[in-house]
């Protein structure tokens, strides 16, 4: 065992240490996990679905476990509670749903008329996923549970980041019988990632673009499929026939919601320049009327920045715009309260794509505002970068 250690993000506090597995114990649960799979698989949907729907008594049972463990990791308390439904209802709807995605038709083949073809859709014996910080226990299980109910064994490696939420995770499941044996989640650090995906017939990974690359090329390097959901500089166009409080609304929630700390986040803000100024001015307003989640947890809107050097990275991406031109407009500044990071809303007029803040994934309260003239001028700009994920339009 390898000892590991993780930061309280409202206290700054390291006040949480955890053990990551050594290499041959990692193998060895991945081979038990194996050799367990065939008969996961010949439970067949049904089987599986009664008892993923224990497991899902079980969560419950757990829930103030999994509430306080993910308060630590997080900061937050609104979010945690969302978290657990949210995985609750991903189980139930992902048994109730995976029976009939299965085709069943035989097909005449086109090339060779005399052939018929029949779908045979058969389970990989291990998924491995690795997950991020931003949401531990939901995006530690998104993956994790459709290859279970698919009928493969599935090995989870969560951020080192977030690590509290994995015990009451794991008292879940070794609550819930036959679910062990194919369930396995480890706590460990990029070395740990690493080695699920040596031993995995799948991959699957949430996180930055940086790492993702690095995931997609051990994955080649075996020949196995990943998937990968990667970061985002998420577009939002509004245009001038567009309910201006309605899109200040969504621009300032789609930005803040969780911190800004989801790859689905509103990241840049394309205006129309009829409408930019009452725009900028209206969400100024609104982002200067918000408030921390400090120090009452139950409180406010914005949360503290999860991972400490992320906080680096958006006190950076502010002071470059600024260096560059950019009108600071509300927020701006990293605070530090209570050993936590934070960062009010932050509004930027004046930007241009050549600042950071308009070219690199954020992850954070940041809303950099630029106008447009043309609804072309608007699809070029953004379609700018390299990021593709999600994108926003309010008009008319």
């Amino acid at each position: 065992m390898s000892g590991m250690s993780a930061r309280n993000p409202r206290t700054g506090l390291i006040d949480y240490r955890f053990e990551a597995p050594t290499a041959d114990d990692l193998g060895a649960m991945a081979a038990r996990a194996r050799a367990a799979q065939p008969a996961w698989s010949e439970l067949g949907f049904e089987g599986r679905a009664k008892i993923l729907v224990q497991f899902a008594q079980e969560l419950e049972h757990q829930r103030p476990a999994l509430q306080l463990a993910l308060e630590g990791d997080t900061g937050r308390r609104r979010i945690a509670a969302l978290e657990i439904d949210s995985v609750l209802g991903a189980i139930a709807g992902w048994n109730a749903t995976a029976p009939t995605l299965l085709p069943s038709d035989w097909t005449q083949g086109r090339s060779m008329p005399n052939l018929r073809h029949a779908p045979q859709w058969s389970p990989f014996a291990l998924v491995g996923v690795i997950s991020p910080w931003n949401f531990p226990l939901l995006l530690g299980l998104i993956d994790a549970i459709p290859a279970l109910v698919a009928g493969c064994a599935v090995v989870v490696k969560p951020s080192e980041v977030t690590p509290r939420f994995i015990d009451p995770l794991k008292a879940a499941i070794a609550a819930t019988p036959g679910l062990a044996e194919v369930f396995i989640v480890v706590a460990g650090d990029g070395a740990t990632g690493q080695q699920v995906i040596d031993l995995a017939d799948c991959v699957c990974f949430t996180g930055s673009v940086v790492t993702g690359k690095k995931v997609a090329v051990q994955a080649a390097g075996r020949l196995i499929p990943a998937f990968l959901e990667l970061g985002g500089k998420d577009p939002l166009l509004v245009f001038a026939g567009a309910d201006v409080e309605a899109a200040t609304d969504a621009a300032l929630r789609g930005s803040v919601l969780s911190t800004g700390q989801a790859c689905q986040s509103i990241e840049r803000i394309y205006v129309e320049r009829a409408i930019h100024d009452a725009f900028v001015e209206r969400l100024a307003a609104k982002a200067n009327g918000a408030t921390l989640n400090w120090p009452d947890i139950d409180q406010g809107q914005v949360g503290p920045v999860i991972f400490a050097r992320q906080a680096d990275l958006l006190a950076a991406q502010i002071a470059d715009a600024t260096a560059k031109g950019a009108k600071l407009l509300s927020g701006g500044t990293v605070e530090s309260l209570g050993g936590g990071r934070w960062l009010r809303p932050t509004v930027l007029s004046q930007v241009t794509h050549d600042m950071l803040v308009m070219t690199e994934e954020t992850f954070g309260p940041i809303m950099p505002v630029m106008a447009f003239d043309t609804r072309a001028e608007a699809i070029e700009q953004a379609n700018f970068g390299e990021y593709g994920l999600s994108a926003a339009v309010f008009a008319a």
